[in-house]
C-alpha cells in the first residue's frame, strides 16, 4: 500500500510538464511501465526500441505472472501504476506438479499466476503495453539498433547474461486447460520443465539453469515426459527460446542512467518469474526520474524488490545444491501446506537464514 500511495502522491503533486521529455531505452514490460509512469506524471517520453517491433525476443508462448510475493494481486498492482490488464491472462489456481516419485496437486482460493503471452501478437502482454502507450501520446521509435545511450533516462534492454535459459515449442492443442510441472534434473538441470495450456494454445519448455549445450536433449525428454504423463497432442509446433540474467546490482545507477529490469539483473533467482519485477522497477525508475531525485531510485528498488532479489538467489542456491531431495522436501511442505500460494510467499519473505547464506549464494551464480 505505501508504494501504491507514493505514485499516487507523485502524480498529484508533481507539475514538471514543462520539463525536458523522459527517454527510455528498452519497449519491453519495463520499459514501458517507465513510459507509462512518467506519462501519467504529465511528461513527454520518447523509447527508443532497437527492433521493428515490440516482444522481438518472444514467439507468443506463455509466461507466468507470479501471484505470491504479495498478498495482494499482481493485477491490482499493476492497476495503481497505469498499467491496465488489456493484455490476455488466465488466472492458474490449480496446478499438478511431478517430481520423481510423486504427483501433486496444488490448488489456492487465489491465483498463483497468470499465464499471459509475449510476443508482438495481438492480446500479448507486449502488444498491449505498446498500444497503451500509443493511446498516451508516448512516442515510440523503432529500429533504433545504433542510438547512443542519453545521457539521462531508463535503461530496459533486456538481459545482460544468460544464467538460465528456457527452451520449448509452442503449439495448437485440442487438449483440455492446465498446468503442469516437473522438478527434475533429467528434464532441466536445477531448473524445472512445465506445460501450460489454455483455450487450444500450449506452451511446454524445460528452463534448466545448468548443462546448456544438450539443451536439445533437456527438451524432447520434456516433450516425451509431458506426453507420457498428460497426453497432449502438438498440433504445428514451432520451437521458441530465451535467456535469463539473475544479479543483485550494488546500484542500477549509472551517473544519470537508471537500469531497470533485467537490464539491471532483477529476475527471480529460484524460478525465473520476472515480468513483476520488470514492471515494478521500470515504474520506479521513472518515478525518481520525473521527481528529480534520481538518488532515490535505488533506495526504492532496494525497499520493494531488494529482499525478494536475495532470497530468491538464496533459494536458488538451496534448491541447485540439494537436487532431487530438495525438489521433494520443497513439494512435501507444498502437500502440507492448507495453502500453497501463501507458503510459496513465505519462502520468499526476507529472514535471518537469507541473511546468512546470500554471500555464498551470490558467489555461486
Amino acid at each position: 500500500m505505501g508504494y501504491v500511495t507514493g505514485v499516487q502522491g507523485l502524480m498529484r503533486d508533481t507539475l514538471l510538464s514543462d520539463g525536458p521529455p523522459i527517454h527510455v531505452l528498452g519497449a519491453g514490460p519495463s520499459g514501458l511501465a517507465a513510459a507509462l509512469t512518467a506519462n501519467r506524471a504529465g511528461r513527454r517520453v520518447i523509447v527508443h526500441e532497437r527492433s521493428s517491433e515490440v516482444g522481438h525476443r518472444f514467439h507468443d508462448d506463455f509466461q507466468g505472472l507470479e501471484n505470491w510475493t504479495t498478498d495482494g494481486d499482481v493485477i491490482d498492482e499493476l492497476a495503481a501504476l497505469g498499467i491496465e490488464p488489456t493484455f490476455d491472462h488466465t488466472p492458474i489456481r490449480e496446478t499438478v506438479v511431478f517430481d520423481a516419485h510423486r504427483v501433486h496437486t496444488y490448488r489456492s482460493p487465489q491465483p498463483f499466476l497468470y499465464l499471459v503471452r509475449r510476443g508482438a501478437g495481438e492480446g500479448t502482454l507486449d502488444s498491449s503495453l505498446k498500444a497503451q502507450a500509443l493511446a498516451r501520446g508516448i512516442e515510440i521509435r523503432f529500429a533504433e539498433a545504433g542510438r547512443p545511450l542519453p545521457e539521462r533516462g531508463v535503461v530496459a534492454q533486456g538481459p545482460r547474461g544468460s544464467d538460465a535459459i528456457a527452451v520449448g515449442y509452442i503449439f495448437a492443442t485440442h487438449a483440455a486447460d492446465g498446468a503442469f510441472g516437473a522438478m527434475s534434473d533429467a528434464l532441466a538441470p536445477k531448473g524445472y520443465a512445465y506445460l501450460l495450456m489454455t483455450q487450444g494454445r500450449g506452451t511446454v519448455a524445460s528452463c534448466m539453469f545448468d548443462d546448456f549445450h544438450n539443451r536439445s536433449t533437456y527438451l524432447e525428454r520434456t516433450v516425451a515426459f509431458f506426453r507420457e504423463k498428460v497426453g497432449f497432442d502438438m498440433q504445428n509446433p514451432q520451437r521458441f527460446g530465451g535467456v535469463g540474467s539473475v544479479r543483485v546490482p550494488k546500484t542500477a545507477r549509472r551517473g544519470e542512467l537508471l537500469f531497470a529490469g533485467e537490464a539491471a539483473g532483477f529476475q527471480d533467482g529460484l524460478w525465473g518469474f520476472g515480468m513483476r519485477y520488470a514492471m515494478l522497477s521500470g515504474s520506479l525508475a521513472a518515478r525518481s526520474l520525473v521527481s528529480g531525485r534520481l538518488e532515490d531510485y535505488d533506495r526504492l528498488w532496494g525497499e520493494r524488490l531488494g529482499g525478494l532479489l536475495r532470497t530468491g538467489i538464496v533459494n536458488r542456491f538451496i534448491y541447485g545444491k540439494l537436487g532431487a531431495l530438495g525438489y521433494r522436501g520443497l513439494a512435501w511442505l507444498l502437500d502440507r501446506a492448507s495453502d500453497p500460494r501463501a507458503l510459496l510467499g513465505r519462502l520468499y519473505r526476507p529472514s535471518l537464514l537469507t541473511r546468512l547464506l546470500y554471500p555464498m549464494a551470490r558467489q555461486s551464480i
